[in-house]
């Protein structure tokens, strides 16, 4: 080798060892930062004459394992799905309450229950009759409060998905103009590297509210399809559409096309349609499943519990005072308006002295005009048999034969299974995306010690280049001198 190309080689190698320290170091200074992907300088050998005369750098390469992105994109869509799904149901059964600890509807029923037996033994009281009127009216506002917070939850559950899908378009259209920056710039350079690493974030966003898979194009582009292949980006960005609602009631459904759904230039996508492109997963599937099956589900069984009451106290049986196939103690304000009676039911105005209504109905009767013996226990007795007795039952979920108090034990029991079973799914997919979080991190994250063992052996690389260099120009000024 000649005196020149060796210093040609020296100072190849030194640039060289200075782009890969530099690499080195924002590896390093990004080991934290999500979505970053390890860098690497791709080299070549540089030929002249049919011989070596150093090394060159081909550009900027980012170390990727697309099986593995794709496997943990799409666990982050069952994560999100699962969360949501998890805390909603945990936060339904714990205001829904247990029976094991007597809290929520099931303890204003036990309460009535007991007041019940109270004024059965002391009906001749004003103060155990005022008892059993509070204990009552405990029932109807439990039953209200349950069936707003569903309402309010369904509600929510709408405009979550109205902001998920801003979300989702927007990132869509940063997908769009990503792909139009890295189509027109070399794709083996630092500043290609960070526009996909910043693509790949974006994709993650989308990933968490639906399930997508990608398509890579030569031209550095990318398509974005949903998991069942319908496109969101293909060269252009898809708007998805959905339109928000304004008012939510328990008759107001998808079904009667009263709620919106999800469509991508007309085909549906909303989870649960009959549709090739129905969304599976993500917050999406999550959402939807909330506000179109589970809380409707769930509001339709408080609507049994609540006409189940009404029309065991209104048998005409126990209350020879009323007009028959009128309502007793309880009653829905507005029978014709179908579903949303938890949310109705109320005291009957006879008996509720706020309402105009006198207390010693209670005892006898709701027609009673005048008070009766205070000794009188037949009508309290009634309505106590009627609410203990085991009535069967084969409606919204409810199948089996129950009391008043095993009904209300039932609907907990359902939400408690609920919620186990979302917490067990929610535990699960949480522990396989871990697995694959930390097998990506693995394959394409910064590992500091090793980017160190690099950096030192490039400090070694730089300096026997620096050498040759050195003893080089040595060389030249002995040359010089003789």
């Amino acid at each position: 080798m000649s005196l020149s190309s060796a210093i040609y080689a020296a100072r190849s190698g030194l640039q060289v060892s200075s782009l890969r320290a530099e690499i080195v170091a924002t590896n390093v200074a990004n080991a934290t930062t999500p979505g970053y992907v390890r860098r690497s300088v791709t080299l070549s050998e540089t030929v002249l004459g049919g011989r070596t005369a150093g090394v060159a750098s081909d550009g900027i390469a980012r170390v990727a394992d697309t099986q593995i992105k794709a496997q943990r994109r799409e666990l982050t869509s069952d994560v999100a799905q699962a969360s949501v799904l998890s805390s909603t149901w945990s936060a339904i059964s714990a205001r829904i309450g247990n029976t094991a600890a007597g809290d929520g509807l099931f303890k204003t029923y036990s309460n009535f229950e007991s007041a019940l037996a109270r004024a059965i033994t002391s009906p001749e009281s004003p103060a155990v009759a005022a008892s059993l009127l509070e204990a009552a009216r405990g029932i109807t506002t439990e039953l209200n409060n349950l069936s707003d917070m569903v309402t309010t939850q369904r509600a929510e559950a709408d405009r979550e998905i109205a902001d998920g899908v801003d979300i989702v378009n927007a990132a869509l259209k940063k997908i769009e103009s990503l792909n139009t920056r890295l189509s027109g710039i070399n794709r083996n350079t630092g500043e290609a590297a960070a526009l996909i690493d910043e693509r790949q974030r974006v994709l993650d966003t989308i990933a968490e509210y639906v399930p997508i898979q990608t398509f890579d194009r030569d031209s550095g582009t990318i398509d974005v399809l949903t998991s069942e292949g319908v496109f969101l980006v293909a060269g252009k960005a898809r708007e998805i559409q959905f339109t928000p609602s304004a008012a939510f009631g328990p008759d107001i459904s998808l079904a009667d096309g009263e709620l919106s759904g999800l469509t991508v230039d007309g085909l549906d996508l909303t989870p649960g349609a009959a549709s090739f492109g129905a969304v599976s997963g993500g917050l999406f599937g999550a959402l939807f499943t909330l506000r179109d099956t589970d809380l409707p589900n769930l509001s339709a069984q408080l609507d049994t519990i609540a006409a189940d009451l009404i029309g065991r106290l209104s048998d005409d049986a126990i209350d020879p005072t009323k007009t028959p196939g009128d309502p007793g103690l309880f009653v829905d304000s507005d029978p014709a308006a179908g579903p949303g009676i938890a949310g109705r039911i109320s005291l009957n105005a006879a008996v509720d002295p706020s309402q105009g209504g006198l207390l010693s109905r209670l005892r006898d009767g709701i027609g009673a005009a005048t008070a009766g013996p205070p000794g009188y226990s037949g009508i309290l007795q009634g309505m106590f048999n009627a609410f203990t007795s085991i009535n069967a039952m084969n409606t919204n979920g409810f199948m089996g034969a129950f009391s008043s108090n095993e009904l209300v034990a039932q609907l907990t029991s359902m939400t408690g299974q609920k919620r186990i079973q979302h917490e067990a799914v929610m535990s699960s997919t949480q522990t396989q995306h871990a697995i694959m979080m930390e097998a990506e991190q693995n394959t394409t994250g910064v590992d500091i010690d090793t980017q160190l063992q690099d950096l030192m052996l490039i400090e070694q690389a730089y300096a026997a280049n620096a050498r040759v260099i050195e003893v080089a120009s040595q060389m030249i000024k002995l040359l010089m001198e003789l």
